[in-house]
């Protein structure tokens, strides 16, 4: 089992950038920057130690380019401060998703109520198909 990062001490090694953001604002999104970028470099973080670089990698690959830069990117509200509360927030969660382990499975017996279910509902559906075929027994002229 591996151990999730401090994402508070992640979160000191990210770089923010602002951008021009596209959509509702008016004449307001052609003047100020409100789209904010979270940029994380992850083989260059001094908090992650190889393994859990590896995990990183491996469950947000879809999101880290080839430089193995993780980005993310917020354009959604009016303000730059709003934006920035957005990325840190789907950020901490995409972190903790990532490290997130799943409960290891008990493989259990079927019952025998549950064998008999499903030979039940066998004979029920060759019953439904015998019924579709069609029987020809030759008498007829074609």
């Amino acid at each position: 089992m591996v151990e999730a990062p401090d994402i508070d001490s992640l979160l000191n090694e990210c770089r923010f950038e602002a951008t021009r953001s596209s959509g509702r604002g008016g004449q307001n999104v052609n003047k100020v920057s409100t789209k904010v970028i979270l940029i994380f470099n992850v083989l260059e973080s001094n908090v992650l130690d190889a393994f859990q670089k590896d995990i990183f990698l491996s469950q947000l690959h879809t999101r880290i380019s080839k430089f193995s830069v993780f980005r993310i990117s917020s354009g959604r509200e009016r303000t730059q401060l709003a934006n920035r509360k957005l990325v840190t927030e789907k950020f901490r969660t995409l972190v903790e998703k990532a490290f997130e382990t799943d409960e290891e499975r008990i493989a259990t017996k079927p019952t025998r109520s549950s064998k008999l279910r499903r030979i039940d509902s066998k004979k029920i559906q060759s019953g439904k198909k015998a019924d579709r075929v069609q029987k020809w027994d030759g008498s007829e002229d074609v």
